[in-house]
């Protein structure tokens, strides 16, 4: 018997993720544009998802599409022993945007993360004089950092840790929001403090008020860097330039990702102080792919879309009515909403539907959206998304709690 392209698809996933904690939506995506997504059939849906922020600027946006194409059209990928005249432009406009002083380019978020724990090591040796291979880097509980086998050796997700070690060494788990077990946890072998400014994989948990200065405040007092993780949470998801920049904290060190490809390609960096970063000399670092032509062109494509300030202006102000609309479905199936700017957790009440069945049933209704932790939804649209968009989608997910 014939299927669908459809049809297959969705056999083919449940039979591939159906036990694991990871499950896509089953919905095969043949064309996207601005905020909406079609698939096979010509189905049209609203993405609520936006790709865990990785399109903060919609589907296909003309001004990265275009920067993409005019650069393969001129000079693709180069040898590591050449420069290109993307790189250095890039990097400059990144850290005129981000403040900063130094960029590392790499590629994912995941190796970006990876970078700035080396680069937290190494200053911990060379520059603290922290005793060799005894450096310590604190981080949170219900953390997600990425998936390479550093990184899951601090995690505490089962689907994410269980069975991949023996694992990395060197790594200090305090519960996420509490300065003072921060502060507890420091000692003279301490290189760094590593955290998501709001937690996205948990559930967009966002922590107290005054906990990043708090925090900010013990690094400064016990000479500890201070790496914010701003892959999900950066680039204007949260109403600012950096969901840190709310408590008006810097860090020593970014973590950039997602967004700041534009949905186009991987790009991934680090910037921060130069008397962080500066202790990676010549040859001691480097990616294969980072900063190459296409991505830095993208890169800059980016960097000139958040300079102007535009889609910071819309995340908050269109991010305020996001969660009104929100918080007005608690107690209607929704017991719990958290975030900030066009970035929300929305916990599914337990005597009501899973996660998993709600973005089902939102799919069923034309908006793609999907559960994480089991019962909380992760609400993140592209920052091109309209009012009356989030009006149909949060209609969506009204009717969704009560199919």
């Amino acid at each position: 018997m014939a299927t669908t392209p459809r049809a297959q698809s969705y056999i083919e996933l449940d039979e591939r993720w159906g036990a694991h904690n990871y499950h896509p939506l089953p919905v095969v995506i043949s064309e996207a544009e601005g905020a909406w997504v079609t698939d096979v059939e010509g189905n049209r849906y609203l993405d609520f998802l936006s790709g865990y922020s990785a399109l903060n600027f919609g589907h296909r946006h003309p001004d990265l599409v275009a920067a993409a194409h005019e650069q393969i059209d001129r000079l693709t990928l180069t040898s590591r022993a050449f420069h290109n005249d993307q790189f250095g432009a890039f990097c400059a406009e990144l850290a005129d945007l981000t403040g900063t002083e130094t960029v590392l380019t790499m590629n994912t978020g995941a190796e970006a993360v990876e970078s700035a724990i080396k680069v937290a090591r190494k200053w911990a040796y060379e520059v603290k004089g922290v005793a060799f291979d005894s450096a310590e880097i604190i981080v949170a509980t219900n953390n997600f950092h990425g998936r390479t086998t550093t990184i899951v050796s601090f995690s505490d997700d089962p689907a994410a840790h269980d069975n991949y070690g023996p694992f990395t060494p060197g790594f200090v788990t305090v519960p996420y929001g509490d300065a003072q077990a921060v502060r507890d946890a420091i000692g003279p072998n301490t290189a760094a403090v590593l955290m998501e400014p709001i937690q996205g994989e948990a559930g967009v948990i966002v922590p107290p008020a005054g906990f990043w200065s708090d925090v900010r405040a013990a690094c400064d007092e016990n000479d500890v860097l201070l790496i914010s993780d701003e892959i999900q949470s950066g680039l204007a998801r949260t109403g600012r330039l950096f969901a840190l920049d709310h408590e008006d904290v810097r860090a020593d060190l970014y973590t950039l990702g997602k967004a700041l490809g534009g949905g186009i390609i991987p790009v991934s960096a680090v910037v921060g102080r130069s008397d962080v970063l500066g202790v990676l000399k010549p040859g001691q670092h480097g990616s294969t792919f980072g900063g190459y032509p296409v991505a830095c062109a993208v890169g800059r494509a980016v960097v000139g879309l958040l300079a102007t300030g535009e889609f910071q202006e819309r995340s908050e102000k269109l991010g305020a009515h996001l969660h009104e609309r929100l918080q007005a479905l608690v107690g209607q199936g929704v017991a719990e909403v958290r975030g900030r700017g066009l970035w929300a957790g929305v916990d599914i009440d337990p005597l009501a539907k899973t996660g998993r069945e709600v973005s089902m049933a939102l799919r069923d209704q034309g908006v793609l959206c999907k559960e994480t932790h089991e019962r909380t939804l992760r609400i993140a649209p592209p920052l091109v998304i309209t009012e009356s968009e989030i009006d149909h989608a949060v209609d969506a997910l009204a009717i969704a709690l009560k199919a």
